[in-house]
């Protein structure tokens, strides 16, 4: 009677096992299988300064409500490879600055261009804007074309950079994490200085672990009063006093224009 009983409980608990092994891999299959939003809710104790960046894909912002809304920053696409131009940039820049809007510029990296003809791009589409934020330059996978070796996209890549360098000033890397292993890991990752600060696109928190960063875009859904629609969201990697400081050497670095 008792072997009975051994052998009822063996096979009790192995059908306990087997059912909870099953349980376990039909959670995880359901938590890889579930999209991913392309957003994550900050700690805007952590990080109360907020900015968003916007193209002419979001129609006419109303920045009075932005600002009124606690937001302090706007990066506005200005152009894209060598020879386009975002048709909304001027008019953008022109509401967000009587906002009081702190504001940046920021470029599309494409990898079939050459890079000094990008930036002659961008400083054109910017001439004559008194921008208080580094020249951005948006480098990824997504939106370019195949068949380019990373030697020579970083090779285009610093040919920008180096004449927004010496032209504007401090100059800022936009990517997410796979650009960031692919284009900006070991190429960019002198922190004495000399290199652009990072702009990451992230939706973990922390959104890197390996370098500082200087801003985080943490959601492609945002919902900001006077835009329509969704939004990026950002945030920069400090606190106000912080904030004020880098604005402050932004001021002394960053080289006017010629005039429009």
């Amino acid at each position: 009677m008792k072997k009975l009983t051994d052998k009822a409980a063996r096979r009790a608990a192995i059908a306990i096992i087997a059912v909870t092994a099953l349980l376990t891999a039909a959670v995880a299959g359901w938590r890889l299988a579930r999209p991913r939003l392309p957003h994550i809710d900050i700690d805007t104790a952590e990080f109360p300064v907020r900015g968003i960046d916007i193209s002419a894909h979001n129609g006419a912002p109303d920045f009075d409500s932005i600002a009124a809304a606690g937001y302090a920053f706007v990066y506005l696409k200005a152009s894209e490879g060598a020879a386009h131009r975002d048709p909304a940039f001027l008019r953008n820049y022109l509401a967000a600055r009587r906002a009081g809007l702190a504001v940046g510029a920021y470029h599309f990296f494409r990898f079939d261009s050459d890079g000094t003809r990008q930036a002659s791009n961008f400083l054109e589409a910017t001439k004559g804007c008194e921008l208080q934020l580094p020249a951005a330059v948006d480098i990824e996978e997504w939106g370019n074309p195949a068949g380019f070796s990373t030697e020579t996209i970083g090779e285009r890549l610093d040919a920008m950079i180096a004449i927004l360098s010496l032209r504007r000033g401090p100059t800022l890397i936009y990517t997410n994490k796979n650009g960031d292993a692919r284009f900006v890991r070991k190429r960019y990752d002198r922190l004495d200085g000399s290199a652009p600060d990072l702009w990451i696109c992230s939706f973990t928190d922390p959104p890197l672990r390996r370098r500082p960063w200087k801003l985080w875009q943490h959601s492609h859904i945002g919902k900001v009063p006077g835009v329509y629609g969704n939004v990026d969201l950002d945030a920069f990697n400090g606190d106000w006093k912080q904030w004020e400081t880098w604005l402050d050497s932004l001021a002394r670095t960053i080289k006017p224009t010629e005039p429009r």
